[in-house]
C-alpha cells in the first residue's frame, strides 16, 4: 500500500477534502521542507568547516545545491498536473525565479551579519549561530518560499487548463 493511501484512510473526511483541494502546495511545502533541511545541513556544514567565517558564501552555496533539488522534485511531484513550456524554458524560468528567491534569501543573514555585526568576535559563538539560524534558515526562508509560491504558479508552472479556458473564450467571440 502506498504512504499516500495509509495516511488517506487515517485522516478524517472533512480534512481528506481539505488536503485533496490543496494538494499542489502540500506537495510544494513538502518540497520546500526538503530544500529547506538540504540548505540548514549544507549551510551549517560549510559555514563550521570549508567556509567558516564567510556565511553568506556558505548559505548561497547550500541554496545553489537546495535549488537543484527543488526543480527536480517540484517539476516531477509538485507541480506534475502543470506545465505549458518547454523544459528547457521552464528550467530557465524556475533557475531565474530560485535567483530572485536566494537574495531575499540572503537578505536577513547579510543585515543580521553585516548590519548588526552579530559576528564574532562582536558577539559570542552560540549567539552569532542562533542569528544565523534566524536570519538565514527561518526568515530568509520563509520570506523566499513566499516569493517563490507566488511566481512558480505564476510563471514557471502556469495551468494550461486556466489559459487555454481564457483564451478560447475571446477568440470565439472574436470570431
Amino acid at each position: 500500500m502506498f504512504l499516500a493511501q495509509i495516511v488517506a484512510a487515517r485522516v478524517p473526511s472533512r480534512m481528506l477534502s481539505v488536503f485533496v483541494r490543496n494538494a499542489e502546495l502540500l506537495k510544494f511545502l513538502t518540497v520546500g521542507a526538503i530544500a529547506f533541511v538540504t540548505t540548514m545541513v549544507l549551510f551549517f556544514g560549510l559555514k563550521w568547516t570549508v567556509l567558516e567565517g564567510k556565511p553568506v558564501t556558505a548559505n548561497v552555496v547550500a541554496v545553489l545545491i537546495a535549488t537543484v533539488v527543488s526543480y527536480v522534485l517540484n517539476r516531477e511531484w509538485a507541480f506534475t498536473a502543470r506545465g505549458g513550456r518547454e523544459r528547457r524554458h521552464e528550467a530557465a524560468l524556475f533557475f531565474l525565479v530560485a535567483s530572485v528567491g536566494m537574495v531575499i534569501n540572503q537578505l536577513p543573514l547579510a543585515v543580521s551579519s553585516y548590519l548588526f555585526q552579530l559576528r564574532t568576535p562582536h558577539v559570542s559563538v552560540l549567539t552569532e549561530n542562533i542569528a544565523d539560524f534566524v536570519s538565514a534558515t527561518v526568515i530568509g526562508t520563509l520570506l523566499a518560499t513566499v516569493f517563490r509560491w507566488w511566481a512558480m504558479r505564476k510563471f514557471v508552472f502556469p495551468d494550461p487548463v486556466r489559459a487555454m479556458e481564457h483564451d478560447e473564450p475571446v477568440s470565439e467571440t472574436r470570431a
